[in-house]
C-alpha cells in the first residue's frame, strides 16, 4: 500500500520495509562488534519500539538480555514535552552495560528523562540505539551511538509508530500528506 488513511490524515510510504531492515542489519552489526563480551541488557522503550526491538534482537548474536520500559510523552501528533514513567525498570542495573532501544528521538526529552532514571541505578555504561532521529528537532544534546535512519521533521506512522494508537502494525514507515 502506497497510501493509507488513519482517522483524519492520509499518509504515503516514505521508508519501505526493505530499507528499514537494511539499516537494522547495519545497527545490529555495529552493536555485535562494539559490545562483544559485555552481555548487554537491551531496554526497549514501549510501545513504539516493539518492531525495531524484535527485528534488532533477531540480528544480535552476542549474549544479551532484553527487558521493557514504558514512557509516554506524545499526545496526538505532537510531543507534550512532559514524560511520565508508566512501567518501571525491575532489573538490577549495577555495573551492567545497558542499551536503550527507542523507536524515534525527536526532541530528546524522553531520552534525557530515561537516561536520568537509569543513571540512578549505577549502570557501567549506557548506549542508545534508535530507529529514527529527527536532528533538526533535538532540544538536548545526546550521544546517540546507534542510529538506523535520520529523518526530517515530518509526522510518521508505521513500523511501531502510531497516530493516536493506530498505525503501529504497518511494515513500512509512512509520512503524513499535507493536504492544503
Amino acid at each position: 500500500m502506497n497510501e493509507i488513511q488513519i482517522k483524519d490524515k492520509r499518509f504515503t510510504v516514505s521508508i519501505p520495509e526493505a530499507d528499514i531492515l537494511k539499516e537494522v542489519d547495519r545497527v545490529a552489526a555495529e552493536i555485535n562488534r562494539d559490545l562483544a563480551g559485555k552481555n548487554p541488557l537491551f531496554l526497549s522503550v514501549l510501545n513504539g519500539s516493539f518492531m525495531f526491538t524484535a527485528d534488532l534482537m533477531k540480528r544480535i548474536i552476542i549474549p544479551c538480555e532484553v527487558s521493557f520500559v514504558k514512557l509516554a510523552s506524545y499526545q496526538g501528533v505532537t510531543s507534550t514535552g512532559k514524560v511520565k514513567e508508566v512501567i518501571g525498570i525491575t532489573e538490577d542495573l549495577t555495573d551492567r552495560t545497558v542499551v536503550i532501544v527507542e523507536d524515534i528521538v525527536d526532541t530528546g526529552l524522553t531520552m534525557q528523562r530515561l537516561l536520568e532514571t537509569l543513571g540512578t541505578r549505577r549502570p557501567k555504561e549506557i548506549h542508545i540505539a534508535t530507529l529514527l532521529v529527527k536532528p533538526e528537532k533535538l532540544k538536548v544534546d545526546l550521544n546517540i551511538e546507534y542510529v538506523a535512519i535520520h529523518i526530517p521533521n515530518d509526522f510518521i506512522v508505521g513500523y511501531g509508530l502510531d497516530y493516536d494508537g493506530l498505525g503501529r502494525n504497518y511494515k513500512d514507515i509512512y509520512t503524513v500528506i499535507n493536504e492544503e
